[in-house]
């Protein structure tokens, strides 16, 4: 995936004047470490006050009809603002597009690439990890409000912005034959993990009977449930805002569970490979878990809970095969800051997925548990 230079001063206080901003445009500076779009915290002055402003370029190499992710992103958010203004209980804040001066919800710049402005949402904060059971269960709570919140949202309305995107069989296909071509000469340190790989890919055949035969329903879900997506409030510690919202599409509750306990229940980082311990931790997946089901244990189907366990191995495994194969191509996709890095990534969930089929009897009745005491 190529990456767009760095914005200048100049370009990024024209992207502010590109959208209905008011006040003096005062700076801008590089926010967060996403592995996709360049997002940018930029400040206004206001009769003396400073207001904030996120810009963010859409990175047309993952997202290649960047307007179709605008359509969705507009109906999701219309559809969250209607359900807050019907009497949401608690803090909860929807992101707000701002419109651009030359009409519609985006800007092109001179280049051709695709820019967005949100509103920043004060008071709140993201953190990178969950290692503590407070900040998971919050953001399992956040992941869970929102897809209840979007339980009224018809599939049908909302865009596949990357189509197959959790399609096992598909990102097992890119993986071999990424290995067969061996573009950037790194095939022959994996053979293992490819054979690890190959043991599982039957795993996909779940998911189909589970679609076919036992009616799995297909919700509006999140698809990209990391902690560091949700805003935890500063006073309460509670998750008051979902953010990256361009992967929301059709799919279904074990996606979005299934992330959530990749991402939030190892106290290693993601990127540990083998130099740390990786496994589940008791105390993050109760937390998260709970925290989850709080939200959607009344609008989950008996065949949702008990496969949600399932869905936590099904998206270690296809995160971690995304992650081999561009440690295979070369660091296209994901953002790397060393070599190996997609490499550690990838062993990284595949000594998680371990853990999970090593623990999976505990683990599932811990689930059930938790799911039919409430």
């Amino acid at each position: 995936m190529s990456r767009k230079a760095e914005c200048s001063a100049d370009e990024l206080r024209a992207i502010g004047e590109a959208f209905e901003i008011p006040g003096e445009w005062r700076r801008a500076e590089r926010l967060g470490r996403g592995h996709i779009n360049d997002s940018y915290l930029a400040e206004f002055d206001v009769d003396g006050h400073v207001r904030r402003w996120v810009h963010q370029r859409i990175n047309e190499s993952v997202f290649p009809d960047p307007l179709a992710v605008m359509r969705n992103v507009e109906t999701v958010t219309r559809h969250l603002r209607e359900r807050l203004e019907s009497g949401s209980a608690g803090r909860w804040e929807v992101l707000t597009l701002v419109p651009a001066r030359a009409g519609g919800s985006w800007h092109r710049d001179p280049q051709g690439g695709v820019w967005r402005t949100y509103r920043h949402v004060e008071r709140a904060r993201t953190f990178e990890t969950g290692h503590q059971p407070e900040i998971a269960r919050a953001a399992a709570r956040a992941f869970g409000r929102f897809v209840r919140e979007l339980g009224g949202l018809d599939p049908g309305t909302v865009i596949e912005t990357i189509p197959r995107f959790h399609d096992l069989r598909l990102r097992c296909a890119r993986l071999f034959a990424a290995a067969d071509e061996d573009r950037a000469g790194r095939a022959h340190g994996v053979r293992r993990d490819l054979d690890f790989v190959r043991a599982r890919v039957g795993v996909a055949d779940r998911l189909d009977r589970l679609r076919r035969d036992e009616g799995l329903p297909v919700r509006v879900v999140h698809n990209d449930t990391k902690v560091n997506n949700v805003l935890i409030d500063d006073e309460t510690g509670e998750g008051v805002c979902v953010l990256d919202l361009d992967t929301v599409m059709p799919g279904t509750l074990l996606f979005d569970y299934g992330d959530l306990v990749r991402t939030a229940t190892s106290r290693a980082s993601e990127d540990a490979g083998d130099s740390a311990p990786v496994h589940v931790d008791l105390d993050l997946f109760e937390a998260v878990t709970d925290g989850y089901l709080e939200e959607t244990s009344r609008l989950a189907d008996p065949v949702e809970i008990e496969n949600l366990l399932f869905g936590a191995g099904y998206m270690t495994l296809i995160i971690g095969v995304r992650f081999l194969t561009d440690h295979l191509e070369g660091d296209p996709y994901f953002r790397t800051t060393r070599p190996g890095q997609n490499l550690d990534r990838w062993r990284t969930q595949r000594r998680l997925l371990e853990s999970l089929e090593r623990h999976e009897e505990d683990l599932q009745a811990l689930v059930l548990d938790l799911a039919h005491g409430r």
